[in-house]
């Protein structure tokens, strides 16, 4: 590419609105309250779950967002398609992108990622004599990692939902899976046993946009870490 073009590809990006990746589900509602905070309002439908659009201007013209998957955040936010995301620490951990720059921890979206197998399993259960395992997860790495640490060889079957069908089914011993107050797990007769790690969400952040927009990125970051000054907590749960 000529220098020519390399200027007007820079002189596009600039005049180009960053981006900013929201997860969907449970934890959007919590953003709500954060953007607020941040001084940063998006149109009205962008936090209503029944909108079928996923991208919104807000009231900053050089400021998107976007709605995705919450697994995807990381994805938009590492590839460049968004530059700045809020996004799970288990997405973080999971996916470990090297391209992700992670400098604040917002407070919202507080659970864990926790080992729970069936209750009349686990009262008999030692899991210090386990040696191998059979694990149900939409966390394969995670899993993978935490038992290999303790020397226990794990088979995993990657589920990407219903995981706590799997153990009844026979599909698998455990289950790896986000919990947040462990309702579910009890409604379907597990019980957790260990808690892997303890989870919320994170501003992310493209390095690479930090390096070529850095007073636009650095600005949308002081915004957050002011709305968290601020306030307390909006919405870390047990």
């Amino acid at each position: 590419m000529s220098a020519l073009s390399s200027a007007a590809a820079l002189a596009a990006e600039i005049t180009t609105p960053l981006v900013l990746a929201l997860p969907k589900g449970r934890i959007l509602a919590e953003c709500g309250p954060l953007l607020e905070a941040a001084g940063i309002r998006p149109a009205p439908d962008c936090l209503d779950e029944d909108s079928r659009r996923l991208r919104f201007e807000t009231n900053h013209p050089m400021l998107d967002v976007v709605r995705v998957r919450p697994f995807d955040v990381a994805t938009f936010v590492a590839f460049g398609a968004a530059q700045v995301g809020i996004c799970g620490a288990d997405v973080l951990m999971e996916f470990d992108y090297p391209e992700i720059y992670a400098p604040l921890d917002l407070r919202i979206g507080g659970c864990r990622v926790s080992i729970a197998e069936p209750i009349d399993q686990a009262a008999g259960d030692d899991p210090a004599r386990w040696s191998q395992v059979r694990v149900a997860t939409k966390y394969p790495n995670i899993a993978r990692r935490h038992f290999a640490a303790r020397g226990v060889h794990a088979d995993i079957v990657h589920l990407n939902g219903a995981m706590e069908l799997a153990p009844g089914l026979g599909l698998a011993r455990l289950i790896v899976d986000l919990v947040q107050t462990g309702s579910t797990l009890k409604a379907n007769g597990l019980a957790e046993m260990e808690v892997i790690a303890d989870v919320t969400s994170r501003l992310i952040v493209n390095r690479t946009a930090l390096k070529t927009r850095p007073e636009e990125v650095a600005a949308l970051i002081q915004r957050f870490r002011q709305a968290l000054a601020a306030a307390p907590a909006t919405g870390a749960r047990g």
